[in-house]
């Protein structure tokens, strides 16, 4: 069975809501170090998919990956930090925020 993108990405979304955080994170953590290639439409899917959770791993896991796309888009961060702030976790905020 050959994995598409659009596979791949219905994978990384499924994973994004399972109840084992680890493969939560590994969703998360799946546009890491994408630059220009990032795809925003489904890092943001999978980050709203883990708003309100009081796990440390998967909070610092977003704002990792906001802060290391933001060396690439600062606009977009910024903008997604300003609409979502009220949903997320403090420490994902400060991560996110580290070059903005």
């Amino acid at each position: 069975m050959a994995f598409t993108d659009e596979r791949i990405n219905d994978l990384m979304l499924e994973w994004s809501t399972d109840e084992d955080f680890w493969v939560r994170r590994i969703a998360i953590d799946h546009q890491l170090c994408r630059k220009e290639r990032t795809n925003t439409e489904l890092l943001e899917k999978i980050l709203v998919n883990n708003f309100g959770s009081s796990e440390f791993f998967i909070n610092k896991a977003i704002g990792w990956s906001l802060r290391d796309y933001s060396k690439t888009n600062q606009d977009w961060v910024r903008n997604f930090v300003e609409t979502h702030k009220d949903k997320m976790d403090k420490l994902s905020i400060r991560e996110a925020s580290k070059y903005l």
